[in-house]
């Protein structure tokens, strides 16, 4: 079983500061490196360079106002992260039931003494 993910992305939203940085937008509707970095405990430099990350793998979009730029959440990429990570815990929740059932199948049979089938 093989669940198709974008590296780009995940490795973009693996980060704390960035997936703190799409809260802020989400609720905000937008925002700027200067407004962004007011709420976080890193300088406006490494929120532009976070943003950059996000604009890259299409997270975020920007547009130009005068001599700032201003960010928004794309719907649609966050859609389809989202769908991801649905598809990578189904995936997951399938591999574990296997285990499960796997583990159960050896405790059973500990159970039982092999050359009589009866219980010890």
């Amino acid at each position: 079983m093989s669940v198709m993910v974008d590296d780009d992305l995940w490795s973009a939203v693996g980060d704390p500061t960035r997936r703190r940085m799409l809260d802020l937008l989400l609720n905000e509707g937008s925002g700027t490196a200067t407004s962004l970095s007011e709420h976080l405990p890193v300088t406006r430099q490494a929120v532009a360079k976070h943003l950059l990350v996000l604009d890259r793998v299409g997270l975020v979009r920007a547009t130009s106002a005068g001599r700032e730029r201003h960010f928004t959440v794309d719907q649609a990429q966050l859609a389809r992260a989202v769908a991801q990570l649905a598809d990578v815990g189904a995936a997951w929740d399938s591999r574990l039931r296997r285990i499960k059932r796997i583990a159960e199948t050896i405790q059973s049979g500990r159970g039982t003494n092999s050359d009589t089938g009866r219980k010890q």
